[in-house]
């Protein structure tokens, strides 16, 4: 059973968006939920563009028709309040928004949500060959070496803020982020931060390796 609250986290999740009308996939008003269309223009821009670009201002391919016309009066309510618009231009339909469902966040835009998402699981999945070696000092340099030379190059595709790399990320792995107690229970931890948003505003995580080796 969902309740008030549940409705409400949902409601205000960076990992959801809302779009609005329904679409017609015949001409002859077969109108369907646009989900798997919109998930065909994420996968589209992703190829095309990179994740890091927000997918709007794209046409949904299949799509003849909508619901309901959306004009810009209904548009600009209808935005910041968290619904992106799928609107008619020259008889193409056309995604005209890209906010989650999370109002002033960092995350309030989906391919910033999703750009996060992906530099966190890339960087997971790429140092899971640590959690064979020693955990001591050398090991650490290596994370950070190679963490680094990864975001320096998603930095260089445009896919972070800032002139500069050390404007737009940092990485850390040291024996602050790895004191004695943490490495006493097998486990390496990195804290990575990254602009997603504006140079040297980061947006800081950790990762966190469990360490098969003794130190």
């Amino acid at each position: 059973t969902m309740t008030a609250a549940t409705i409400n986290n949902v409601r205000e999740s960076t990992y959801g968006a809302l779009y609005f009308p329904w679409i017609d996939v015949t001409g002859a008003g077969a109108y369907v939920p646009p989900s798997g269309h919109l998930a065909g223009v994420y996968g589209r821009v992703d190829a095309t563009r990179g994740v890091h670009k927000a997918p709007a201002n794209e046409v949904v391919r299949g799509a003849v028709g909508l619901r309901y016309r959306v004009s810009k009066p209904i548009q600009d309510d209808l935005n910041p309040n968290g619904v992106n618009a799928l609107r008619v231009f020259d008889n193409t339909v056309k995604v005209w928004g890209a906010r989650t469902l999370k109002k002033n966040d960092e995350f309030t835009y989906i391919n910033i949500r999703r750009l996060f998402n992906f530099l966190r699981e890339s960087i997971d999945e790429g140092l899971q060959w640590a959690v064979f070696e020693p955990n001591d000092s050398d090991l650490w340099a290596k994370i950070s070496r190679n963490v680094g030379a990864f975001l320096t190059n998603v930095w260089s595709s445009g896919a972070l803020f800032g002139d500069t790399p050390a404007q737009a990320f940092f990485v850390k792995c040291d024996d602050e982020t790895n004191p004695p107690e943490v490495r006493d229970i097998g486990q390496v931890v990195t804290e990575i931060g990254v602009a997603v948003v504006k140079p040297a505003e980061f947006v800081i995580f950790r990762i966190s390796q469990k360490n098969q080796t003794a130190s």
